[in-house]
């Protein structure tokens, strides 16, 4: 791990936000970052090596190419923007400015995943993967929240499938092979989706088909109220077992627990600091230190990647947002 990481600086829509925001989660921090009533600001600050963009989704490419003019790495919160189009000119963006740029999809890089990874792609624990199950849900109410609410707001990317059911399409391609980008297969995918008032998507739904494998994933999200999970989120199924994966939620695991066929089970638990977000901040400041201008674990390639699976959903499930031109 980095043994150092400064917040420099902190950017908000308001002074007065910001510094709720530093009195919540940083009261005992030694270092108190600087307090900007503005995004610019940052970007300006020379002192900022890398900005962190957790605006909502509809903001992601505005705040991207912002702060890539002024010549800043950027990590910026999953979903990378609202379209592949979108994603396609910050990566361009980003590619001309020669900056660092990588969406922060936190998971991957925590050591549970790449230990799973690991079992299931390189020593193949349970043998050949043909199938990953994976859900992801939240109780919440819609209706009951204010129009403006990017959870409501179609102009802000309101619906499940941006904000959670990305980490269950995440966890399908990821456990279904062990390749990203370029390197890794495109599935068939098959999808359906329930759309609440305002056309916001509540549940959806999507079955990957890796037609030269066999390989299937059957990966759900849904932000019904008075919904309850399993807290095994996530089965994986192969030829010689199988592995269950137990959290909170499917984007903070915390452990997972390997069955093979006449054999007992082996569970695998993991401490982690914090939430976990120092793991993806260690991968930038790795890339960054090293000259490099994506990360492996999460190139731009497989941003694209994504983006283009969930907007195919969305045109198949009739989610639409203001920018699509379809």
């Amino acid at each position: 791990m980095v043994s150092h990481h400064i917040i420099q600086s902190i950017g908000s829509s308001s002074l007065d936000k910001g510094q709720k925001f530093v009195n919540s989660y940083m009261s005992s921090s030694g270092q108190k970052p600087k307090i900007y009533g503005s995004y610019e600001e940052v970007y300006k600050d020379p002192e900022v090596d890398v900005v962190y963009i957790g605006t909502p989704h509809a903001f992601h490419k505005r705040n991207c190419l912002d702060a890539i003019a002024r010549g800043k790495n950027v990590l910026c919160e999953k979903a990378f923007t609202l379209t592949t189009k979108e994603a396609q000119e910050v990566l361009s963006a980003a590619k001309e400015k020669g900056v660092f740029i990588m969406e922060a999809m936190w998971t991957r890089f925590f050591p549970l995943m790449k230990k799973l990874q690991s079992l299931l792609h390189e020593e193949k624990v349970i043998g050949d993967v043909t199938r990953v199950f994976c859900d992801f849900g939240l109780d919440i109410d819609i209706t009951k929240l204010p129009k403006e609410s990017r959870l409501k707001d179609p102009a802000l990317g309101a619906g499940s499938l941006l904000d959670i059911g990305i980490y269950s399409l995440t966890w399908g391609i990821t456990c279904l092979e062990g390749k990203v980008g370029e390197q890794a297969q495109d599935p068939e995918v098959v999808s359906t989706q329930t759309l609440g008032a305002g056309g916001v998507d509540v549940a959806s739904a999507m079955i990957l088909n890796y037609k030269q494998t066999g390989r299937q994933g059957i990966l759900t999200a849904t932000t019904a109220p008075g919904f309850v999970g399993d807290p095994f989120f996530a089965r994986i199924e192969g030829t010689k077992g199988f592995v269950k994966v137990e959290g909170e939620t499917p984007s903070m695991p915390e452990s997972f627990t390997v069955t093979r066929n006449g054999a007992e089970s082996k569970k695998y638990e993991f401490d982690k600091p914090g939430r976990g977000f120092c793991y993806e901040a260690d991968a930038v400041a790795l890339d960054i230190q090293a000259g490099r201008k994506e990360n492996e674990t999460m190139p731009w390639s497989e941003t694209i990647r994504i983006m283009k699976i969930l907007d195919g959903v969305r045109k198949r499930g009739g989610a639409r947002f203001p920018v699509d031109d379809w």
